[in-house]
């Protein structure tokens, strides 16, 4: 699975939207990684709580990336079409927040890992799927 991602990203037929989702994705990626710290270890909450606010904050600056980068192609440009395509965005990232919760809180409960490393790999593990819905349905 992994491998087919890879030749995906380098030769497949949507490798350049591939590659831009993943930019895209690891610099908000990033971003939800600051944020999670930002609520957790400054403002105190625990990291269940913080995760899924960074979760949506993020969300919403995937979608205007992707919109504007990534799908540029077959983007949601009038106001009515845009507002669609966000709450379609929320539906499907929405669906993957259980996902990266679960990730998260089985890493950091049961393998004891740090907050921030469990939720770099629930943000993998959730990747493929939000971009397989994302790019079927949101921008499909």
């Amino acid at each position: 699975m992994f491998r087919s991602f890879l030749r995906a990203l380098q030769r497949g037929p949507l490798s350049r939207q591939l590659r831009r989702f993943v930019v895209v994705g690891t610099a908000t990626a990033g971003v939800q990684m600051v944020l999670l710290w930002l609520f957790v270890d400054v403002a105190g909450l625990h990291y269940l709580l913080g995760a899924p606010i960074a979760i949506e904050i993020t969300i919403v600056l995937a979608y205007v990336l992707n919109n504007a980068w990534t799908f540029r192609e077959v983007q949601n440009t009038g106001r009515m079409e845009y507002l669609v395509g966000l709450l379609k965005t929320n539906v499907v990232r929405g669906t993957a927040i259980p996902i990266q919760l679960a990730v998260l809180f089985v890493l950091v409960e049961y393998q004891e890992l740090s907050y921030l490393l469990a939720n770099a790999v629930a943000i993998l593990v959730s990747g493929l799927y939000r971009y397989v819905l994302d790019a079927r349905w949101t921008w499909g």
